[in-house]
């Protein structure tokens, strides 16, 4: 049942809106192609970001110079846009997390998005093609939080035409492909 429904908010449309069209954003410069010893780094610093230089080049057979130089090279690519740490969310406290699929205003994704990254717990936001316009991946302490950010936060936003909740009951991190 549809979020809006369930919290009888009357007046809210559900009228579907079909998918925002694309804004014109400034072009990417070209990505440069990755080569087997580029695929091994990256596939090593998915596994464990904290890998020191060093490590790096034993495992894929490079001079420290030449790891160090790769890794620069796809930072500043962006290929690799950051280092982060993989957290058990349960474990911090966060025992409730939902995907969160909303329905928007056409025209009102950079709005919505930029609302949207301000929320507590908020961990993942895409804009996505189908039954719904954006997809919302977020944590909470308990299912009385995630109610409350749901029906007050987020239906709030006056570009969020509707809302549907998808609690999730167990998930798992992949890591990097195999090749």
């Amino acid at each position: 049942m549809p979020d809006e429904q369930m919290a009888n908010s009357g007046g809210q449309s559900a009228t579907p809106t079909g998918p925002p069209p694309t804004a014109s954003a400034p072009p990417s410069p070209a990505a440069r192609p990755l080569d087997t010893i580029d695929r091994s780094i990256l596939r090593m610093l998915q596994t464990d970001g904290r890998a020191s230089i060093r490590s790096v080049a034993e495992r894929v057979h490079v001079s420290r110079a030449n790891a160090y130089a790769r890794i620069n090279r796809l930072i500043d690519d962006g290929v690799i846009r950051g280092f982060s740490a993989l957290i058990d969310q349960e474990r911090a406290g966060q025992g409730a997390s939902a995907y969160i699929t909303l329905k928007i205003v056409q025209n009102s994704w950079r709005t919505v998005r930029k609302q949207l990254t301000a929320l507590p717990g908020a961990t993942h936001i895409a804009l996505v093609s189908g039954d719904f316009d954006v997809l919302l991946l977020v944590h909470t302490k308990d299912n009385r939080e995630l109610r409350e950010l749901v029906l007050t936060r987020i239906q709030s936003i006056p570009e969020v035409l509707s809302t549907r909740t998808l609690l999730v009951f167990e998930e798992t991190d992949l890591g990097p492909e195999e090749e």
